[in-house]
């Protein structure tokens, strides 16, 4: 039990001087996604008298979270899935269904008709332009491409559905995204000829 509570000090320590260089808005939304993707209830934490129970549940809540290896309760149908994140836009539920499609259907590549077969399915309004949103996706880093066409979540799609129905958490997991410009291509206009 020492041994763990001092691996938990170790771990308590790090966060700490992660934190210490962010602002207090940005401390918060960071522990707030931290809480999300390990499912741990803010109220429980915030309830806990002892920081011995505070240990108990963060060690409880990060085992749960381990085992469950980022996927949900498998037996959840589409449509209780997609309500339970309750997506707003087209774009959030693209990012579901991929999600969906990822972890519960162990399809982890797929393309638009898949897409838009498994919204059907979940008894969601059609897309008016399911190509044009699923390239949104792309551009924005939720989806990346994959083989022979197909698409793919990406690693912080992973983490924006999984902080949903929280939108703050979820576009600060947007936030952290880095993304590699490409250069832009200029036509030299102003080509002189030697007299």
């Amino acid at each position: 039990m020492e041994v763990k509570n001092e691996v938990n000090l170790e771990a308590f320590n790090t966060i700490i001087a992660a934190l210490k260089e962010l602002d207090s808005e940005l401390q918060i939304r960071t522990l707030k996604s931290v809480l999300t993707l390990l499912n741990i209830d803010v109220s429980e934490v915030t309830h806990r008298s002892s920081s011995s129970s505070l240990i108990n549940t963060i060690n409880t809540a990060i085992a749960k979270s381990s085992e469950s290896n980022f996927t949900d309760n498998r037996s959840a149908l589409p449509k209780e899935f997609l309500r339970d994140k309750s997506p707003k836009t087209d774009f959030e539920r693209i990012a579901c269904l991929a999600y969906y499609l990822t972890h519960f259907r162990d399809t982890p590549h797929f393309k638009t008709i898949d897409i838009s077969t498994l919204n059907t399915e979940a008894a969601q309004p059609k897309f008016s332009n399911a190509a044009a949103s699923m390239e949104n996706a792309t551009k924005a880093g939720i989806l990346v491409q994959a083989t022979q066409g197909r698409k793919q979540l990406s690693a912080a799609g992973e983490l924006f559905v999984r902080a949903l129905p929280d939108r703050e958490a979820a576009k600060a997991e947007l936030s952290n995204i880095r993304f590699r410009k490409k250069p832009k291509k200029v036509a030299n206009k102003n080509v002189s000829k030697a007299k």
